[in-house]
């Protein structure tokens, strides 16, 4: 079937923003007493949905403890993103996408207002928004990219995703789509161990494009 959607990621994805939560993160256990560091936050938080993690990394806080923890971090984050700029070739990709006839979903973790923060930071817009936070279950489960397919009104072979996380990849992947990797915040060796079938640093990378221009749906 012809590509007819492209669905993306947002931290890690769209921008390098990965780097920011870790600081946030790392920042807000340590005043907890918890001295974590790099490797920490890729294993216990990166792609996972907040108040999972918090349940999991903070168990002695209440869910109102739990919530003003998270508050906290993301304003820090937001804080932080507030001069952040889309990953390389991005623009040139939905461009392209637009040229095309594509549709472009945004598939994320990330908590609504955060979300919504960074697409208008960087001047994006997508149709649909689907949020983990919003849906009974979040990536690593496939469900926000299998409820991304049906407002699209396609199947995972019509789409291509965009992911920065094992955990991302293993959701998109698990939805039947196609996955290319963003190396933003994990090792190449992790992310296609996940599933994913191309790594790249940014939309830049020639392998990319010569996949675009194989699966080109304007061509006959």
């Amino acid at each position: 079937m012809k590509l007819k959607a492209l669905l993306f990621d947002l931290d890690g994805t769209l921008a390098d923003t990965d780097r920011l939560h870790e600081q946030a993160w790392l920042e807000g256990l340590a005043r907890h007493g918890i001295q974590a560091d790099q490797h920490y936050y890729q294993t216990q938080i990166s792609g996972g949905l907040n108040p999972e993690i918090v349940r999991r990394v903070l168990p002695q806080l209440s869910e109102a403890e739990g919530e003003a923890f998270l508050a906290q971090k993301e304003a820090r984050f937001r804080e932080l993103a507030a001069e952040v700029g889309p990953l390389p070739g991005l623009v040139e990709l939905l461009g392209w996408a637009q040229e095309k006839g594509l549709k472009c979903a945004l598939v994320s973790n990330a908590p609504r207002v955060n979300a919504l923060y960074m697409l208008q930071m960087l001047g994006l817009e997508f149709d649909p928004i689907v949020l983990s936070e919003e849906l009974p279950a979040g990536k690593p489960d496939p469900l926000p990219y299998r409820t991304a397919l049906q407002h699209l009104g396609i199947g995972p072979d019509a789409a291509l995703a965009f992911e920065d996380s094992p955990s991302g990849v293993r959701a998109a992947v698990g939805a039947g789509i196609r996955t290319v990797a963003l190396t933003t915040g994990h090792r190449p060796e992790a992310l296609a161990g996940a599933g994913a079938f191309l790594c790249i640093p940014d939309f830049t990378d020639a392998r990319l494009w010569d996949w675009l221009e194989r699966h080109d749906p304007a061509k006959p």
